[in-house]
């Protein structure tokens, strides 16, 4: 099964199983399925509550959030989540907010699905990666999806939680097979620990390959699901007594995931290293996009880097 099968036969599910539940998005009815073709066939199954909607996001949010409210589930499909800034308000001021505002006489079970990340050579205003910021958003919690996870199942997790959830799905994971936890390294006592989300774990999991291969450096791979609220006493486990960490992520650097990390182990780790994309934006090229993104061998020199001892913070 691929991941966009995954996430596909969830939102089936949720529909055949919830009957107020609606699914909003541009372009998702059948027969195009939407931009990466996750809600393909649920026009046809579902015809009543499966809606193509207007070139606006902020619109089809500020919809699903007034449709919540009145007691319908609402699943947003974005074609592309670099477009979620123009729903930041109805997100970060309405959504997120209303339970606290009516003194939790109410629920806003709002799912908004963002397709987000580069290397598929889309350029600047389609390849990005912002959920940094929606991280930390009171109210909102921000998901992110990998292969070596389920899909589907974060899918079903952020549902019956009937609060605001982001969850950011990375482009070029959709056609990935789903793997599951099995076939992350894992090693009792690690040298390095790299620390990830989304589409950068596949990276980390070939790096951290090559390195027990060609390196004899043994590493463990901690691939994070939850973003925000940030999970800092699950890392601190997973990360155990290693004192040699990476944190990679595919967003511009700094204020993001890394610094996160950063903060959940200092005095923990004597070697930290974060990787991130560039402090520009994303290039037209695809082959400079794909040399500017953290990508394996980037990976494996700054495991080398952690575990000689070359690195102590950056």
């Amino acid at each position: 099964m691929r991941v966009v099968e995954s996430i596909n036969g969830a939102l089936h599910n949720l529909m055949e199983t919830n009957p107020l539940l609606v699914v909003l998005g541009e372009d998702i009815l059948d027969p195009y399925g939407g931009a990466f073709k996750v809600t393909k066939g649920l026009s046809s199954a579902f015809q009543d509550r499966v809606w193509t909607t207007p070139i606006s996001e902020g619109g089809i949010v500020g919809m699903a959030a007034g449709l919540a409210l009145k007691g319908r589930p609402v699943i947003v499909e974005l074609m592309f989540g670099d477009f979620i800034a123009l729903a930041a308000d109805q997100i970060i001021n309405h959504a997120a907010k209303f339970r606290w505002m009516y003194n939790d006489q109410v629920e806003v079970p709002v799912i908004i699905r963002a397709p987000m990340g580069g290397r598929r050579g889309y350029g600047p205003t389609h390849s990005q990666s912002l959920e940094k910021h929606f991280c930390g958003v009171p109210g909102l919690t921000v998901l992110a999806t990998h292969e070596f996870a389920n899909p589907g199942a974060l899918l079903h997790r952020a549902f019956n939680a009937r609060s605001p959830h982001l969850i950011i799905e990375n482009k070029v994971m959709y056609a990935r097979p789903v793997l599951g936890p099995a076939a992350l390294p894992h090693q009792l006592d690690p040298d390095v620990v790299i620390v990830t989300y989304g589409g950068c774990v596949e990276h980390a999991v070939a790096a951290a390959n090559l390195l027990a291969d060609e390196d004899e450096i043994l590493v463990t791979v901690v691939a994070v699901e939850q973003l925000s609220p940030f999970p800092y006493e699950d890392i601190r486990a997973q990360v155990g007594s290693c004192t040699r960490v990476v944190a990679v992520e595919e967003g511009s650097p700094g204020w993001g995931f890394g610094s996160e990390c950063a903060r959940a182990l200092i005095g923990r780790v004597t070697h930290f290293k974060t990787l991130a994309g560039p402090d520009h934006p994303i290039p037209s090229s695809r082959e400079w996009e794909n040399d500017l993104l953290p990508g394996v061998s980037d990976i494996q020199a700054a495991c080398i880097d952690v575990f000689s001892g070359r690195i102590e913070l950056s």
